[in-house]
C-alpha cells in the first residue's frame, strides 16, 4: 500500500515540536520516506508545506505537544503511535503508558539502576525502548511490560487495553476510532469546516478530544459519539459505534477507600455523612436524576453505594429522604486518616455535577447539560464563535463558566448557552426545575 496509509493526515494545523529536521522534498510522499528513515530521534510525525516544499520530521506527535492553525502546512502523524491500546501481544504498541498493572512507575529502558536490564535501546533499536514506555520487545504472550524502579521487583507487566477496532468503551469519552457516518448513515462534517454548520468544536478550543477529521467523537459528555452532519437539514446526529466486548482495565488501588476525589471508588458503603440512607441509582424516586446506569456503564453506578461518577470533591448519592435530594459520603481514606467532616456545615451546598434539573433560577447549576431547548449545542463559553459576547470565566469566576456547559451566571430565568448555531445566539437550556421539597 502507500506509505501514507499509516499515517493521519490533519491540514492546516502545525506542531510546536523541539526535536525535528528541515528536508527539501517534491511531495508528501517524500516527507514520509525520510521520516521513515530518521535516525537522530524516533519520528512520530511530519509536517509539509505545500508552497516551500518543506518537510519537517517530528519527535512529538500532536498527543504530546501544542497545535495550531496554519494555512499551508499539513500535519501527517504515524498512527501507530496514537494509538494508546494493543493489538494481539502488543510487540508494536507504541503508547505512553508507563506504569505496571500495580501502578509502579516503569524505569527508563537506557537505565541501569535499581534494574541491570537485558532489554535496552542499543541492542535493540527497533523495539521503540524509549523513555520508560510499556513495551514487548521479547514478544512476551502476556503483552506490553517493563522493568520498575521498584528495587524488590524487577519487572512487571502493563495494563495496556485491547484494541477492539471501531468499538468504544464506556461512553466513547476516550473513542478514537475512524467512523465518520452518523447511525442514519448521513456522513460527518469535518471538524474543522464550518459548512454546512458552523460550531464551536475545533481543535482551539477542545484541544484534548482528538477532533480529527470527521470523525465521531465525544467532546462534550453526550451519551456516545456524535458528528455534526454534511446534510444542511440534520445539524447533529449520534454515531452507531459498538461497545468492546471486553471492559477497560479498573484499578484496584484504593477502590476500597478514598484517593483523591474518589472517582475510582469501588466500595459498598451506602448511607450518607448525615446518616441518611442512599437511593439505588437505578431508581427515580423520591429523586429523578440523569444518572442512569446502563447509560453510564463505567461509573460503578451499582445497587445504591456512594460513587463520584461527576468529578464532585468526594463520592455522594441521592437519598431516600425526600427533603434532602443528595449528600455527600464519609468514606475512610486510603492513608488511614480520617475523613475531615468539620466544617462541612459551613460550605454551601452544590448540586451535583450530575443534575438534570435546577433549582430556584439556576444559579447554582452545576451540571453536564449542554443542549438547548430546540435541541442545539452549546457553544464554549470561552469561544468567541459563532457568537462574540462577555460571558467569560475571567469576567464571571463565581459562575463556573466551563466547557459548554449550560450555566445561569446573569440571573436570566433558568440556565442557558450560546449556541453554536450562527442564526441562533442563545437559548435557555432543556433542563427541567427540581421537584424539591426544600425552601430555597
Amino acid at each position: 500500500g502507500d506509505i501514507l496509509d499509516d499515517y493521519l493526515r490533519t491540514d492546516g494545523i502545525w506542531a510546536l515540536t523541539r526535536n525535528k529536521q528541515f528536508y527539501r522534498t517534491n511531495n508528501e510522499k517524500e516527507c514520509a520516506e525520510k521520516c521513515e528513515a530518521e535516525r537522530s530521534f524516533t519520528c512520530r510525525a511530519f509536517l509539509f508545506t505545500r508552497k516551500k516544499l518543506q518537510c519537517l520530521t517530528l519527535a512529538e506527535n500532536a498527543k504530546m505537544t501544542v497545535t495550531f492553525n496554519s494555512t499551508d502546512s499539513v500535519l501527517y502523524e504515524k498512527k501507530i503511535y496514537l494509538l494508546q491500546c494493543k493489538r494481539g501481544i502488543g510487540k508494536d504498541y507504541r503508547g505512553m503508558e508507563a506504569k505496571t498493572q500495580r501502578g509502579i512507575p516503569c524505569q527508563k529502558w537506557a537505565e541501569k539502576t535499581p534494574h541491570n536490564p537485558n532489554y535496552t535501546p542499543e541492542k535493540h533499536p527497533n523495539e521503540g525502548l524509549e523513555e520508560n514506555y510499556c513495551r514487548n520487545p521479547d514478544a512476551d504472550e502476556n503483552g506490553p511490560w517493563c522493568y520498575t524502579t521498584d528495587p524488590t521487583t524487577r519487572f512487571d507487566y502493563c495494563n495496556i487495553p485491547e484494541c477492539e477496532g471501531q468499538c468504544m468503551q464506556c461512553n466513547g469519552e476516550d473513542y478514537h476510532g475512524e467512523v465518520s457516518i452518523t447511525e442514519s448513515g448521513l456522513k460527518c462534517q469535518r471538524w474543522d469546516a464550518q459548512e454546512p454548520h458552523m460550531h464551536g468544536f475545533t481543535l482551539k478550543h477542545f484541544p484534548e478530544k482528538d477532533l480529527k477529521m470527521n470523525y465521531c467523537r465525544n467532546p462534550d459528555g453526550e451519551p456516545r459519539p456524535w458528528c455534526f452532519t454534511t446534510s444542511p437539514t440534520k445539524r447533529w446526529e449520534y454515531c452507531n459505534i459498538p461497545h468492546c466486548t471486553t471492559h477497560p482495565p479498573v484499578s484496584a488501588l484504593g477502590s476500597q477507600c478514598l484517593s483523591g476525589k474518589g472517582e475510582d471508588y469501588r466500595g459498598t458503603i451506602a448511607i450518607t455523612e448525615s446518616g441518611n440512607a442512599c437511593q439505588r441509582w437505578n431508581t427515580q424516586f423520591p429523586h429523578r436524576h440523569g444518572w442512569i446506569p446502563d447509560r453510564y456503564p463505567c461509573r460503578g453506578l451499582e445497587e445504591n453505594y456512594c460513587r463520584n461518577p461527576d468529578g464532585e470533591k468526594r463520592p455522594w448519592c441521592y437519598t431516600i429522604n425526600s427533603s434532602v435530594r443528595w449528600e455527600y459520603c464519609a468514606i475512610p481514606h486510603c492513608d488511614g486518616t480520617e475523613q475531615g467532616t468539620a466544617g462541612m456545615s459551613n460550605v454551601p451546598v452544590q448540586v451535583p455535577l450530575s443534575e438534570e434539573c435546577y433549582r430556584g433560577k439556576g444559579q447554582s447549576y452545576r451540571g453536564t447539560t449542554s443542549i438547548t431547548v430546540s435541541g442545539k449545542k452549546c457553544q464554549a463559553w470561552n469561544s468567541m464563535f459563532p457568537h462574540r459576547h462577555e460571558k467569560t470565566p475571567d469576567r464571571f469566576p463565581n459562575a463556573d463558566l466551563r466547557d459548554n456547559y449550560c450555566r445561569n451566571p446573569d440571573g436570566d430565568n433558568s440556565p442557558w448557552c450560546f449556541t453554536t448555531d450562527p442564526s441562533v445566539t442563545w437559548e435557555y437550556c432543556n433542563l427541567k426545575r427540581c421537584d424539591d421539597h426544600i425552601q430555597e
